[in-house]
């Protein structure tokens, strides 16, 4: 559809911006909770998405289960969009907060090979360059030993746990790349807010079911922890807003170029609160998946342009 002009020039960068550092905010807070799973904290998550989706169908009379042509596209969609959230959550826990920030922003990258692959959209050589320099961050980031070296220093814990939320991060990102290509097969015949519904409904049954599977589940002693559950689903809605706000007023090649304004605010926030300077790997990875992720916005955002100017001659 055609999209709204800012009330004054900016906005939707200003609205991008304000989005990123609340999600990092909240990524900071879920450092800081002690002794609470990335799946209970997940479950709170998809508890406050309910609470905020549900007045939303209501009013817009949508329904709860979308239309039957439709229904397992937005299964899969909750279903993989809740365990991206669940395994990001898991790689917060267990990796330095700029680390799995960096990774999580190869997710341009996958969704353009993956919708190459599922829909058929063009790859070009630039797409495989940026590809292949997401790749090259990631593995800087990681230090695998048999490239490394048996010693990898500047790792937050143990090299087992830096390497399990590597992992996590990057399925994580191939899980929400897959939701977006989803998101572009149903279209707009689907509404929004089913979209999140589906994917709140479906994540907080996951994350029950697996925090007994796993018998984690038990609310935090501490008032603090408590404050920061409630502080993360309160944020993390927020940032979503946001960023919905500004996809709203604003094309989406700058607020995904404008995004990256996320891994500033996780390198900041670790070495301000959590006493981690990155090292030299890092912030070389995290140049290359920047580069990556702002090289295939610019070539979308380009060719949405060009296409819009063809269809107006």
């Amino acid at each position: 559809g055609t999209k709204k002009k800012a009330a004054c020039p900016g906005l939707g960068l200003f609205y991008t911006i304000l989005s990123a550092f609340l999600f990092s905010v909240a990524s900071l807070f879920l450092k800081k909770i002690e002794d609470v799973h990335s799946v209970e904290v997940s479950a709170f998550r998809c508890v406050f998405q309910m609470a905020f989706v549900l007045p939303g169908l209501i009013y817009y009379k949508t329904g709860f289960l979308g239309p039957k042509g439709k229904r397992i596209f937005l299964f899969f969609r909750g279903f993989l969009g809740s365990t991206a959230m669940v395994l990001l959550y898991y790689a917060y826990q267990v990796m330095p907060l700029a680390d799995a920030t960096v990774i999580t922003f190869t997710s341009p990258v996958f969704t353009s090979l993956l919708a190459w692959i599922f829909l058929k959209e063009k790859y070009s050589l630039w797409d495989l360059l940026f590809t292949l320099f997401a790749i090259t961050g990631v593995i800087l980031i990681a230090r695998p030993p048999f490239l490394f070296g048996s010693r990898v220093t500047g790792i937050e814990g143990s090299y087992t746990n830096h390497l399990k939320g590597t992992i996590a991060a990057i399925t994580s990102t191939l899980s929400a790349a897959s939701t977006i290509v989803i998101l572009r097969k149903v279209g707009k015949s689907v509404h929004y807010f089913l979209s999140i519904w589906y994917y709140a409904v479906i994540g907080l049954i996951g994350c029950v079911i697996a925090l007994f599977v796993l018998n984690e589940w038990r609310l935090p002693h501490c008032g603090r922890d408590r404050v920061f559950l409630i502080l993360i689903g309160l944020l993390g809605l927020g940032g979503q807003v946001f960023l919905t706000k500004a996809l709203q007023i604003e094309k989406a090649g700058p607020v995904s170029i404008m995004k990256t304004m996320d891994v500033v605010f996780a390198f900041i926030l670790q070495v301000l609160f959590l006493n981690h300077l990155p090292t030299w790997w890092t912030v070389g990875g995290a140049l290359c998946v920047v580069a990556s992720s702002s090289g295939t916005a610019i070539r979308k955002w380009r060719h949405s342009v060009k296409k819009a100017k063809q269809r107006e001659i």
